[in-house]
């Protein structure tokens, strides 16, 4: 059961959000401005920090529209939740190299961040920068990686349209075949797909445009995928990572590192891969769900917020305490 101060506040969606929530679920209404930041507040306690929250933060379709744009709105409200003391962060699916230059932007530097869908946890290097595997102060702190070969030979035999590509724990992808431009990264090798077998990956990404997402889902089930976890995107684009790992997997081991209980836990997703995080968060605490994620992501989670273009992050962020 949801402790009650993880239930404290409550909104309503904006926009047409509204009229898809999931009975039960709850609803998040960014604060009046003139109004406390939590009930019974007084002007003395006022200087006082909250009790921390860890914030999970997706990036695509959550943090940032699909134009690559990330509204002033929405840094405001992240840079309001970190100045209040929160340890606010991002936990994506994109690689290292394509989830850190995000930081500047957004004006945060979390000690953790989560990248390849939970294969790789940054960790911040506060000394003189000696390890620095980024350029911006991070290093590879937890790296999960798996041999991708059989998945890529059973995926090959029922798509054999497809394009693949093997991510590799410093954001090195081999592919085969197309990829829309800057849907991986900069740093692409383009090779034949028995190059892909044997590899040490973090991740596996496989795109089949010919088929309609329905039926992608389909053919992605008639495989039976094993000792991998996989999810579905918006298209018909795979995502696979190695056995049990999932963001969830991982932002349950910075929770622990971090000492924030689970009641504290406040995770914003829209995807598919964000479905076992949003379960993770809404356990005992906040699973906030975008308002324009498919039915199945609404599900997972336990309150709904605005789409991203509504801003519904923002709206979301700005009820938790500062």
């Amino acid at each position: 059961m949801t402790e009650p101060e993880a239930t404290t506040d409550r909104s309503t969606i904006p926009g047409d959000a509204a009229n898809r929530a999931p009975d039960g679920m709850r609803e998040s209404r960014v604060p009046d401005p003139g109004a406390s930041s939590s009930p019974g507040s007084s002007s003395c306690a006022a200087t006082d920090r909250p009790a921390r929250w860890l914030v999970a933060l997706d990036i695509d379709g959550t943090v940032m529209r699909e134009d690559g744009v990330i509204t002033d709105v929405v840094c405001d409200a992240v840079r309001a939740v970190a100045d209040a003391g929160h340890e606010i962060m991002l936990s994506t699916g994109r690689s290292a190299a394509m989830t850190v230059p995000l930081l500047e932007q957004l004006d945060i530097r979390p000690r953790f961040l989560v990248c390849a869908n939970g294969a790789i946890t940054l960790e911040r290097i506060d000394d003189d920068g000696v390890g620095d595997e980024t350029g911006y102060g991070y290093r590879r702190a937890f790296v999960e990686s798996f041999d991708p070969t059989e998945v890529l030979q059973t995926v090959h035999e029922g798509l054999r349209s497809a394009a693949f590509g093997v991510e590799d724990e410093t954001g090195h992808y081999r592919v085969h075949g197309t990829f829309p431009e800057q849907a991986l990264g900069t740093t692409i090798e383009q090779v034949d797909f028995e190059h892909l077998l044997g590899v040490q990956a973090t991740r596996v990404v496989v795109i089949s445009p010919d088929y309609e997402i329905d039926e992608f889902l389909a053919v992605v089930d008639r495989m039976g995928l094993h000792r991998v976890s996989y999810n579905v995107g918006w298209t018909s684009w795979l995502d696979i990572a190695p056995e049990g790992v999932t963001k969830a997997t991982a932002m349950e081991r910075v929770r622990a590192l971090l000492d924030i209980p689970r009641s504290r836990v406040f995770a914003a997703g829209d995807g598919r891969n964000d479905i076992d995080m949003l379960r993770w968060a809404a356990v005992s605490a906040r699973g906030v769900v975008m308002g324009q994620a498919p039915e199945d992501v609404m599900k997972a989670g336990s309150e709904l917020t605005g789409s991203v273009h509504e801003d519904g992050l923002a709206a979301a962020l700005l009820t938790l305490e500062r």
